[in-house]
């Protein structure tokens, strides 16, 4: 099962031009948005987005872009972990993003 985050708002953008096949994105999304195909990155459904940023943080290409803050898969990680509720402000002296 995929979760869909919150539908056609994502800020998810990809140079496919740029790309270079590196599967980085692939690997460090946590909802599968990405996949490899004839040697480049493609996005799956960009509803599955939670703008975390872990693909544009590192993409060595500088191929992706995306707003991050709105879906911050570290303050809902560290929540988790420390029983609290997430923090995803995002802001100045927040352990997300």
């Amino acid at each position: 099962m995929t979760l869909t985050y919150i539908k056609n708002v994502t800020t998810l953008e990809l140079d496919i031009e740029k790309c270079t096949g590196c599967s980085m994105c692939f690997v460090v999304c946590p909802h599968n948005v990405f996949e490899i195909k004839n040697k480049k990155s493609n996005i799956i459904n960009k509803d599955f987005c939670m703008e975390c940023g872990a693909c544009q943080k590192n993409c060595p290409e500088n191929a992706i872009n995306v707003q991050t803050g709105v879906g911050c898969a570290a303050g809902i990680i560290i929540g988790f972990i420390n029983g609290t509720e997430p923090d995803c402000s995002c802001g100045e002296g927040s352990s997300c993003c």
